[in-house]
């Protein structure tokens, strides 16, 4: 395995891309979306296998105040080589300086994020495009 790692998006196939969080299986991506929130984010972290993209993350960060990482995703092939979570520390790396790194778990990986350093928050609260089904698969409650 030869993985070449690379923090921006100036050569990404945004359809690769796409698809790799279709087969994560973390969810379908509108195209114009994801080409945004990449953009927009301080921090990005693309792993490739020879010209496959395998791994990708992000962090939307604000310079100084708080880093959000968010949209790991890893190739199944790939999942449990330890990839995803040296996506996470090269992030939590660049967010370094910020007064807070946050992220959200998925339910049942808390674990993963828990062995990263990350606490459990007892006050974080939010507004989701998609509630209904976020109650129904436990992440978060009424």
């Amino acid at each position: 395995m030869n993985l070449k790692w690379v923090d921006n998006q100036n050569e990404i196939d945004w359809n690769e891309l796409k698809e790799l969080y279709r087969i994560a299986p973390l969810a379908i991506k509108d195209l114009d979306l994801l080409k945004t929130t990449f953009i927009n984010s301080m921090y990005k972290c693309f792993v490739y296998d020879e010209d496959k993209l395998i791994g990708v993350g992000r962090a939307l960060a604000d310079g100084g105040d708080c880093s959000y990482i968010c949209d790991i995703a890893i190739h199944p092939r790939y999942q449990g080589m330890g990839i995803g979570k040296n996506i996470v520390k090269y992030l939590i790396e660049k967010s370094r300086g910020h007064k807070k790194i946050i992220l959200y778990a998925n339910p049942g990986g808390e674990g993963f994020y828990l062995k990263l350093g990350f606490k459990k928050m007892n006050t974080a609260m939010a507004i989701f495009e998609n509630e209904k089904y976020l109650i129904e698969n436990g992440t978060i409650s009424e």
